[in-house]
């Protein structure tokens, strides 16, 4: 006797293909609910890893490596797949809105979209600075930047990079990193690349222990990577006299002016306006509002995870060890919801390992006070925990 078909009830749907929706996703696939229609709408095809990124821009990864491929993975989950970018929420009909037009319905409703580098407060940065994020675009113009160096190494060239925190540090050091091997290959000097890193506090990575911003102050002095601390970035332009080439200006309010070629904007991370226009109550940056068990503070229908949600009663800094920690708490939950059952809370770790890549094939370890110097032992104990991390959206190897 054939089997009635349990119908659909409800449509769950997942915003961006951040860390903790690759784990959810993952766990819906092997735990999937026949009562759930899953709907994954994502700007791209794929979403790089965090812990990756340096080492890919440092040389040690390719770029497949270091992505997850999103359309293999919500396969696996039964998940409909949509790549669009979200512009609007209608939570009153629990609506959707794309940028191409597409309307999705959704029951419940999961945001993991990451978090965007704040630009609009300074005149000429979203003109002419290249933000961080959405990653694809910083690599699309970071294989540029190497090519053109590759046709031109005999070229001077100097890099601007806006933001003092982890992820502006292991930016500067790996691109430094990556592009002295390409002048050294070519046999041209070192010197031809300068490498500017500004911070508007005085402290690097202020959200560290002072034993890191010791060590990787020295290491970046050691480096000969041009330190501007204290420097509030406030206008970045064209300079007008430059005739043969694009050449910017990075103007401070102390009166400070730097030219580049390029620069990179990896200061203090913002939320996009349509989550606080849509009603979600946010913190003072727009980011979502999240009790213990990921779900909105605001709309019971709505969960967040990732650098996009704040926990109200734990804060954390925006990375990405805590993203991924919260994929299977978020699963739960959200499994939990659909299935009418109460919900878990979720308590993220207060200390955490952090190894910090120095781009030269070796790493720094901190956790709470304790800090161990760069080598190569700790590179490899990283590579090994994110290369393992990886593995488990290798589509052929889930099974």
């Amino acid at each position: 006797m054939q089997q009635k078909l349990q119908p659909i009830v409800k449509d769950l749907v997942l915003i961006g293909g951040g860390h903790s929706h690759a784990i959810a996703l993952k766990m819906f696939g092997r735990k999937p609910l026949l009562s759930v229609r899953l709907t994954l709408i994502t700007a791209a095809k794929n979403t790089a890893y965090s812990g990756m990124l340096p080492g890919h821009i440092a040389g040690f990864y390719s770029h497949d490596e270091c992505h997850i491929d999103l359309r293999p993975l919500a396969n696996f989950a039964q998940a409909q797949l949509y790549i669009d970018t979200v512009v609007a929420l209608d939570l009153e009909n629990h609506k959707v809105l794309c940028a191409n037009g597409l309307v999705v319905d959704f029951d419940m409703l999961s945001i993991d979209i990451g978090s965007t580098p704040a630009t609009v407060s300074v005149s000429g940065a979203a003109e002419y600075a290249i933000a961080a994020k959405p990653v694809s675009h910083l690599l699309e113009h970071w294989y540029e930047l190497i090519e053109a160096i590759g046709k031109n190494p005999q070229e001077p060239i100097r890099i601007a990079i806006a933001g003092g925190g982890a992820g502006g540090v292991e930016l500067a050091l790996s691109m430094q990193s990556h592009l002295h091997r390409i002048l050294r290959q070519t046999q041209q000097p070192i010197q031809n690349l300068e490498v500017h890193l500004f911070q508007r506090g005085t402290e690097l990575m202020p959200n560290y222990h002072s034993s890191v911003r010791h060590q990787i102050q020295q290491i970046l002095t050691e480096r000969g990577i041009k330190l501007h601390l204290g420097e509030t970035v406030c206008k970045v332009a064209p300079t007008p006299h430059s005739e043969t080439k694009e050449i910017f200006e990075i103007k401070c309010e102390s009166g400070l002016i730097v030219e580049c070629n390029k620069i990179f904007w990896v200061t203090q991370a913002s939320a996009p306006e349509w989550l606080k226009i849509a009603g979600l109550g946010t913190d003072e940056r727009g980011f979502i509002l999240v009790e213990d068990t990921l779900q909105s503070q605001t709309h019971p229908q709505v969960f967040a995870a990732g650098d996009i949600a704040t926990m109200v009663n734990y804060p954390r800094p925006k990375a990405g060890v805590f993203a991924v920690r919260q994929g299977k708490p978020l699963f739960e939950n959200l499994q939990r919801i659909l299935l009418d059952k109460s919900l878990k809370p979720y308590r993220p770790q207060k200390q955490y390992l952090s190894l910090i890549g120095t781009g030269d094939g070796r790493a720094i370890a901190t956790r709470g006070i304790i800090t161990l110097p760069p080598h190569k032992l700790l590179w490899r104990y990283k590579d090994w925990i994110d290369r393992r991390f990886m593995e488990r959206f290798h589509f052929e190897e889930i099974k």
